[in-house]
């Protein structure tokens, strides 16, 4: 959601049909537990040299505990270097063209 908003940030419409879309039940948030931050500074330090930043491993700790493999970010160099459980590539949506 972040990178979302992010990229939708300037267009009123835009942002009011994806607070819709998150309100309609389509989209679940996942929550983050207090007792899984440290999983998630682990995922930063392992992927310091990128800078890994919160957001990033968020996304990769959710993908690890909910089983997710398929991403949607445009931030696709670094998620072509994560790696789910520290093995499995991540299918990156939208495919980047070359």
């Amino acid at each position: 959601m972040t990178e979302t908003f992010h990229l939708i940030r300037r267009s009123r419409t835009e942002v009011d049909a994806v607070w819709g879309l998150i309100r309609s039940g389509t989209i679940t948030l996942a929550a983050i537990e207090n007792r899984e931050l440290s999983q998630i500074n682990n995922l930063m330090n392992r992927y310091k040299d990128r800078p890994m930043d919160f957001a990033d491993a968020t996304m990769v700790h959710l993908a690890e505990r909910e089983s997710i493999q398929v991403v949607f970010t445009v931030d696709q160099n670094d998620f072509a270097t994560y790696r789910i459980g520290g093995r499995r590539r991540f299918q990156i949506i939208p495919v980047e063209r070359p």
